[in-house]
């Protein structure tokens, strides 16, 4: 069992936090904030993500997770630092490094004994030595410690299976020592054999990147795909599926739809673009993935527009669907930003419903009008957007839509229907690729 502080209760921190004290270690999570710790003490996620109370829960009751806004004794009082702070996006894609600078300058300061300091969150190359320098400045004293590269590879919605069960885990370290502290911390997965990757900070900080940005790549690929199966009559359904049969290839992120949003892959494809850069190299690929993307989104305002005659000016769209993805309530680089934006300027009134997203939403988009389920969102629209593919909008009334809706309209950003589902209903469907069925 090893003593361990996480810094950092968001979304990375809390995950792990609560994954490791599973794994049967002793974990304090710290934050500044203190509602937040109270908060959590009082057992309330403040996140939306499937399964992650259960595990909070049981680790606090079973002694080895609390919480606590105390720095300095975490510190002084753990033999093992996880950073899990925030790394947004700064200027021109460069990585916002302050939050991670000021845990280094802590740790420096109220450290008593020998530490390993495990970099969770996703930073740039160079940022192992980086915090080893800024460390061994802020000791009053020389105190020997190591520092970690160990990246997090969880998707939003599925986040506790992956850290129970990931594919595999990446320790970027150049000193033995830490590395057989993180062995066992990681115990359990060494005797399930998930594949761990001992290698050095730098190969590991570039894993992640390079990871996010090559599946990043592939959804702006398929969206390209998409967009010339509908001038040439294909139908990307069928032709993504055959692709996806290709062992080379694999079937994962090869949906098409309205682009890629969330915490990762537009910061990190814009940072590794940057870190290219700087490094006198270039990532033509990933910048033009990140094009892409944005053009995607913008795509789906345009196709709104076509399927109504061309004119949203006082006409009302229901939206279904807010979050960037299913099974979370994170809106960051969401699509249905660039939609409900994009309309309203046109003239647009919006209407729409998300089943755990609507309170992160309305402050991002006050001008929506949120509503309690998929059929008020569609009661008098005269177009109804799939903007995010929850489970509950695939079972949809047809004909209780057309009854209710001004106008049967519909678009599918995420081809979640077929578009035989709604056109034998006389509807007008529109989904991404769909050049021909």
């Amino acid at each position: 069992m090893h003593k361990i502080a996480v810094i950092g209760t968001g979304y990375v921190g809390l995950v792990g936090g609560a994954g490791l004290a599973d794994f049967g270690n002793q974990v304090v999570c710290v934050d500044r904030i203190e509602e937040k710790i109270e908060q959590l003490k009082r057992g309330e996620i403040p996140f939306y993500e499937p399964g992650l109370a259960e595990v909070v829960k049981r680790n606090v009751r079973e002694g080895r997770l609390s919480f606590t806004t105390d720095f300095a004794a975490a510190v002084a009082e753990n033999d093992v630092i996880f950073c899990a702070v925030g790394t947004p996006e700064g200027d021109e894609g460069r990585v916002d490094l302050s939050q991670v600078d000021a845990v280094a300058r802590e740790v420096g300061k109220h450290m008593t004994g020998y530490r390993v300091i495990v970099q969770k969150s996703t930073v740039p190359v160079g940022t192992a030595e980086r915090l080893r320098e800024m460390i061994e400045a802020s000791q009053a004293s020389p105190i020997p410690f190591d520092v970690v590269s160990n990246p997090e590879f969880l998707r939003e919605g599925s986040a506790v299976e992956d850290f129970m069960r990931p594919d595999r885990v990446v320790v970027g370290a150049d000193s033995e020592r830490a590395l057989e502290v993180m062995r066992g911390i990681y115990a359990p997965l060494y005797l399930n054999r998930t594949p761990i990757v001992e290698t050095a900070p730098e190969s590991a900080e570039l894993i992640k990147y390079a990871s996010n940005a090559f599946l990043a790549t592939k959804i702006s690929f398929i969206n390209e795909v998409a967009n010339i199966c509908e001038n040439v009559g294909a139908d990307v359904q069928v032709v993504s599926y055959a692709m996806g049969l290709d062992k080379r290839i694999g079937p994962k992120f090869l949906h098409a739809g309205a682009g890629y949003g969330g915490s990762c892959f537009p910061k990190d494809t814009k940072a590794l673009v940057h870190i290219a850069e700087e490094a006198g190299a270039a990532a033509r690929i990933v910048d033009a993935a990140v094009s892409v993307n944005q053009e995607q989104k913008e795509r789906m305002v345009g196709k709104v527009l076509e399927a109504v005659g061309g004119d949203v000016s006082g006409k009302t769209v229901g939206l279904l669907g807010l979050a960037f993805k299913p099974n979370t309530d994170d809106m960051r680089y969401a699509a249905s930003i660039v939609l409900a934006e994009g309309l309203s300027a046109k003239g647009a009134s919006i209407q729409a419903f998300d089943p755990v997203a609507m309170d992160n939403a309305k402050e991002l988009m006050p001008f929506i009008d949120y509503v309690s389920d998929a059929y008020a969102a569609a009661d008098g629209a005269d177009a109804l957007v799939i903007v995010t593919e929850w489970n509950e909008f695939r079972q949809l009334d047809v004909e209780r839509l057309k009854k209710i809706m001004r106008s049967p309209v519909v678009i599918d950003c995420r081809n979640v229907y077929s578009p035989e589902d709604f056109e034998e209903h006389g509807f007008t469907y529109v989904g991404v690729g769909r050049g021909s069925r």
